[in-house]
């Protein structure tokens, strides 16, 4: 029988991401986020390709791409209540850790491969940080997906685009437990 990791195994069944809006200060300093990050790194990378990188977001800076959320959601003519939204995620946080993917040119590894990478990155991202006991959140929304918004906010370029945006901080309530998938109803074993 291997040796089990008991303590990671109870994490991972017990996991719970903690909404945005009620992670507060302190959030993780520059050394804890950097060791956040070398974990989140060692994700699936077929080909080691790297299809992702990392954009931190202290909070003045999302302040200003709040205010740019809801300029950009305005000129799209979304109602006010769509620009609120759009606003809201970002004047609340305190720190966000954008994923960005990178879209390589590659013969061996298919785009797709590169998407679910940064995926995994995204999600080893949220895990690294709840397990280093910070709450965390993934999040995405319709700015993320606004290619203006990303360019002029983030800098991205046309063969990139936000897979995630991971909140951090530290945790002010513990959210229920949510419904969870019946394994034996989405598993087929052949």
């Amino acid at each position: 029988m291997p040796h089990q990791n008991i303590a990671a195994m109870d994490f991972l069944l017990t996991r719970r991401s903690r909404p945005a809006k009620t992670l507060a200060l302190p959030v993780p300093d520059k050394d804890e986020v950097m060791q956040i990050l070398t974990a989140a790194a060692r994700s699936p990378d077929h080909g080691k390709l790297e299809p992702w990188r990392f954009i931190v977001l202290k909070e003045s800076t999302l302040s200003k791409l709040a205010i740019l959320a809801e300029e950009c959601a305005l000129g799209e003519n979304l109602d006010e209540d769509a620009a609120a939204k759009a606003r809201k995620q970002f004047d609340q946080g305190h720190l966000a850790i954008a994923v960005i993917e990178v879209q390589k040119a590659s013969d061996k590894i298919p785009a797709i491969e590169q998407t679910y990478s940064s995926g995994a990155v995204c999600l080893a991202l949220l895990n690294a940080a709840l397990a280093s006991g910070w709450g965390a959140n993934w999040l995405s929304g319709w700015a993320s997906h606004h290619r203006a918004f990303v360019e002029k906010g983030f800098g991205l370029k046309s063969h990139e685009r936000v897979a995630g945006l991971i909140y951090l901080g530290t945790e002010t309530s513990k959210p229920p437990e949510r419904p969870r998938p019946q394994i034996e109803t989405i598993s087929k074993w052949l």
